[in-house]
């Protein structure tokens, strides 16, 4: 048995990831916003830890929270994301979908390697995009300040993301090995926020979408057995090679220091 924080697990894939370590003996936390969804979840195995993932404050304030409480963690899982259709500033300044998507996984990654360090076989799943070549990172305008759309946010959030686990396995000096998982098209999600006809697109696209339970069978083989490499990445099944045009290593030298740049702007 073993202790699996998982970040975005009241919903979709990672409420069902929870669910799938808990009936397999394991002790979860699932981080999350929305009470009432992680109150359902709790019980002997899940406990629900309240927490805004958008705000780098309450990110890091959870994070002292879990090492505080649970010396040993065995996996971290990155799930939290949602779409905004219009720019959205969290209170400490930041475009929120770079933050949720993007900021939260930094914070929990480095914060909880103390904790990961001390597992026998640490892990980390960031559940992204990788393999996507579309966007980009914004380098000389990380917050979209200038043609925002929501498409473009969670692009750039998912190649920063893919760019994040090059980094951490290159500069973190964690024994934990990073996994970058893309489990393409997966029937869940909360589609309210989004426009009428997008969400008519969507549902029509669900047709032929994979179930959560074929998305979340590889996360358990990564949690149970992690690969020998210090980073893997998968795009749906398809092991990608680390030279693949997103994993550049000067590009995630580049966007650690920007984010350690950026935080340090906002004072978070």
């Amino acid at each position: 048995m073993g202790l699996v924080v998982v970040s975005g697990g009241t919903g979709g894939i990672g409420r069902a990831f929870a669910l799938g370590r808990a009936e397999r003996g394991d002790r979860v936390l699932v981080l999350g916003r929305n009470h009432a969804r992680g109150a359902a979840l709790a019980s002997d195995s899940i406990d629900f830890l309240p927490v805004d993932l958008s705000s780098v404050g309450e990110t890091r304030q959870v994070v002292e929270r879990i090492l505080a409480e649970h010396p040993v963690v065995d996996a971290l899982t990155l799930f939290a994301n949602a779409v905004a259709p219009r720019r959205i500033v969290t209170a400490e300044g930041l475009e929120q979908t770079f933050a949720l998507y993007y900021l939260s996984r930094y914070v929990l990654g480095l914060g909880l390697r103390p904790a990961l360090d001390r597992a026998a076989a640490p892990v980390v799943v960031n559940v992204a995009g990788v393999g996507v070549t579309r966007g980009g990172v914004r380098w000389a305008d990380p917050q979209l300040e200038s043609g925002y759309s929501a498409v473009t946010a969670q692009l750039q959030a998912g190649r920063a993301n893919d760019l994040l686990g090059v980094g951490f396995a290159r500069r973190s000096g964690s024994r934990a090995r990073y996994v970058l998982y893309h489990p393409g098209f997966t029937r869940s999600g909360d589609r309210s926020p989004l426009p009428f006809a997008v969400r008519g697109l969507l549902a029509a696209a669900s047709l032929v979408a994979r179930p959560v339970t074929a998305a979340v069978s590889p996360i358990h083989g990564f949690v149970d057995a992690p690969p020998d490499a210090p980073l893997t990445a998968v795009d749906r099944g398809r092991r990608l090679p680390l030279s693949f045009p997103t994993l550049d290593p000067r590009d995630a030298d580049r966007l650690a220091d920007l984010t350690e740049r950026l935080l340090a702007r906002h004072h978070c």
